[in-house]
């Protein structure tokens, strides 16, 4: 790199995002989706990815449930109930996809979905 190419990546204006908590859910969401999906997709091979990316859902979904599950936790009661019942549900199909009884499927649908509320909560908030 000459002098020129310092000089120019020294003062080039640095953009840092900065995210909310609904975008850093998002990303946390979005990144453990995607290695379920390209676990999956590598079928058998894959299989010690999928180990990987599922433990790292459940891990997700356990956080989610012990928050919900906070009287102090402000989300509406319903909703709270449903995002745990979404993690029992995760849990358990999560036993069934490592138990070779299930695909992956159904966990990538629900956390996509909660990527597109997430998404739709951070636009109505902007």
């Amino acid at each position: 790199m000459n002098a020129a190419e310092l000089a120019r990546s020294a003062y080039a204006s640095t953009k840092s995002t900065i995210l909310t908590d609904r975008g850093t859910e998002y990303a946390v969401f979005s990144r453990i989706t995607q290695n379920i999906k390209a676990a999956s997709i590598r079928g058998s091979t894959g299989f010690p990815a999928l180990v990987a990316a599922l433990h790292e859902n459940r891990k997700l979904w356990s956080i989610l449930a012990n928050d919900v599950a906070d009287e102090e936790n402000g989300l509406p009661e319903q909703l709270r109930a449903r995002i745990f019942y979404l993690a029992e549900f995760t849990d358990f199909q999560t036993q069934k996809i490592l138990a070779g009884e299930a695909a992956a499927d159904a966990l990538v649908d629900i956390n996509t979905s909660v990527m597109r509320g997430l998404r739709n909560i951070s636009e109505a908030v902007s």
